[in-house]
Formats: structure tokens, sequence, C-alpha cells
């Protein structure tokens, strides 16, 4: 296949399907939408299309590594913390949300055998689905793929690095605390044919205060937490465990954090232009974990527990994993928990419905008192 003619009519197809869409809100779109049209066109959008997204190295088209990936320890020790959920609760199924390659499921699948009685991928897009179900094929009737929800979901609930994939919402302050002005960031078609940005006043805020003299720029989160009170609602036993990059509310909005956390990732490189190479790339935001917590709380469920990806981990057994693997094996599993790697920037957050408990992966260094 040749991916560079692929790519450019890829990007052309959906750029002119960004248009049209530019064109019939007026001309004007929030970038919540422009980020929706970019990553879930059907067949064009980033998550949609057959380039390739997951991988260790740049070498193999990809565009990122994601903790599976990385290691299968990293599924072998979260089946741990599954597995304590199913004793705790009395379910036996899991519903994973955006798959990626459908490594997690295979070290889950492997690690708990017939404990799972049935599990279930949601996951938006086709191309990644064919390749779960050749990943998943030995486990036959085991694994299902899901277009929709439940009204009722008895199980545990998994999602790594899904959140941060929900559209957010860009708003602008020009000028400081007192007299600050306030906009929706927004694209537009420029003179040339390119899409540029334009601001448009909003009554949107952050959830707190932004301190200080300074233009500020920051994303906020409705697709995420209307995403957070639909779990809420459907989840009526066991547990639901969420895994990505991000911050508690007070440091998400620091001051200091005056660009935002909007990025893009292709080829391991990072970017900030998400209006350049649509499709092509990856368009991210952090995730503010006290916004996803309080939607989940508000809509019925309980936090069970809030901690860095280090503390989460070595909590459920990775150390005692490591000793028994090669070295190799050891060097890569050690990023999971390296603070300067992925163990301080992703964190955990992990909800239930009913009583509440204190699951294995929070016995030690739970930060909710931070959320």
């Amino acid at each position: 296949m040749n991916t560079s003619i692929d790519s450019s009519s890829l990007t052309t197809a959906l750029r002119e399907h960004i248009v049209e869409a530019i064109r019939a809100a007026g001309g004007w779109l929030g970038f919540e939408r422009f980020m929706e049209l970019a990553l879930y066109t059907p067949g064009l959008g980033y998550y949609a299309n057959g380039v390739p997204k997951f991988g260790t190295m740049p070498q193999s088209g990809s565009d990122f590594v994601t903790a599976p990936e990385l290691s299968p320890l990293y599924g072998k020790v979260l089946a741990a913390q599954i597995a304590e959920v199913f004793e705790e609760t009395g379910v036996d199924e899991i519903w994973e949300f955006g798959a990626g390659t459908g490594a997690l499921a295979k070290q889950i699948l492997q690690a708990l055998g017939p404990k799972v009685k049935r599990y279930t991928i949601v996951d938006l897009s086709g191309s990644l689905r064919a390749r779960q179900q050749q990943t998943l094929e030995s486990f036959g009737d085991q694994v299902a793929w899901a277009e929709q929800l439940p009204e009722t979901i008895n199980g545990v609930i998994v999602g790594n690095e899904v959140l941060d994939a929900m559209p957010v919402q860009l708003i602008h302050r020009q000028g400081g605390e007192e007299d600050g002005i306030w906009s929706e960031r927004g694209v537009i078609v420029a003179d040339d044919g390119s899409f540029a940005w334009e601001d448009r006043l909003t009554d949107a805020r952050p959830p707190i205060d932004i301190l200080g003299p300074q233009d500020y720029l920051t994303e906020l989160q409705p697709q995420g937490e209307a995403f957070m009170r639909t779990i809420a609602e459907r989840l009526k036993r066991g547990a639901a465990i969420f895994i990505d990059y991000g911050f508690p509310e007070g440091e998400y909005f620091h001051q200091q954090r005056h660009m935002g956390t909007l990025v893009c990732h292709r080829a391991h490189q990072v970017d900030f232009d998400p209006l350049v190479d649509v499709g092509l790339k990856d368009i991210t935001a952090h995730v503010n974990f006290t916004g996803m917590a309080l939607a989940a709380q508000d809509a019925g469920l309980e936090v069970l527990g809030y901690t860095n990806q280090a503390h989460f981990l070595l909590n459920c057994g990775i150390a005692t994993e490591m000793e028994k693997s090669p070295q190799k094996e050891r060097s890569q599993a050690a990023k999971l928990v390296m603070e300067h790697e992925m163990g301080e920037l992703f964190k955990v957050l992990m909800l239930g419905a009913g009583e509440t408990w204190i699951p294995m992966g929070f016995a030690r260094g739970d930060r909710t008192h931070r959320l």
C-alpha cells in the first residue's frame, strides 16, 4: 500500500468534509466540533481511518505508544485489580472503551482466563475493531463488540487513554482576572483556503477563577463529563477504572498553565497545531480528573480511589512481576512507574456502584483528597 498517496487522499477528503461543516454552521465551527470531525468522521477521521496509530517505534508507522504496547505486565497487574472487583462485587464481565489494538484485552484475558464470562469492547473505529478481532481471535465467543451500551451494566468498565481523546471546548481569556474577556475558540476557513482560528465571546468559564494578569487558554470537557454521567447511570454493580494523563482541577487550571494542554501526536513527535494534516495525527488534551469524578459522583457513583499510575501499579504487584521478568522486559515495565516517564503524569481514577471499599490499587498513595 502506498501510504503517502492514501494519506494525501484521506486528508484532502476529510478537509473538504470539515469545510462543508464550517459553511453549514455559518462560517464558524467551535473547536469541540472540529476535533470531533477530525478524529471520528467515519472512514476519514484519525480514529476512523486505517492509518497506523499504535506502536513502540515511529518506524512502524505509529504515532504514539500506550502502556499495553510498552509492557504486557501492565494488563497483567491491572487484571489483579479487576479480579478483586469480581470478588468484592460478584460480577464477571468487563467492558473496555477504546481498546486500541486489543493488546490490553489480551493481557487481561490471559491473566484472568475463565473468570471473565464476557469481555465486551466498545470502539468507534472500524479499522481498529478489525485489528482487535485479529488480536483476540483465540478467545472466541469470550470477546464481543458492541455498537452501543445496554441500559444496565454489571461488571468492570475499563478506559485506558480514552478520556483524553474526547473532543474539548477551547476557551480563551484576553487580559487578566479583573477585566479579562472570555471567548470560545473556533475554526474558520481563511481566504487562502486553510483552516484558521477565530474567537467569539462566550459565557463559558473554567470551574475555578484563574488568577493573574496574563492571557489564558484552556479546555473544558463537556463530552467527557457527559460520558461519565452515562457510565454512572448504567453501572449498577461493579466498578469503573480510567487511566489517563491529566491533573486534578487545581493543577489543571493553574494560572501558570496559560497555554492549555491541547497537543497533537504524529510519528512519536508532539506539535501544537491541530488545524493542519487533519486526520493524520492525534489531537488530545489532558484530563481534568476532578471534573470527571464530580460528573460520575453527581450521577450516582462513588469515588473508590485516585492516584498516580506508579502507586496504582506498585500496589497491584508490578514490582513482583518485574522481578520474575527478563532484563529487557523489566526495563520496559519500569517506564510505567518512573516519575519522568508515565508514573506521575498518568493517573488512575476508580469509581464504584454501591458500597464503598478500598481497592488494592489505592492502598498506599491515594490522592482522592486532591480532587
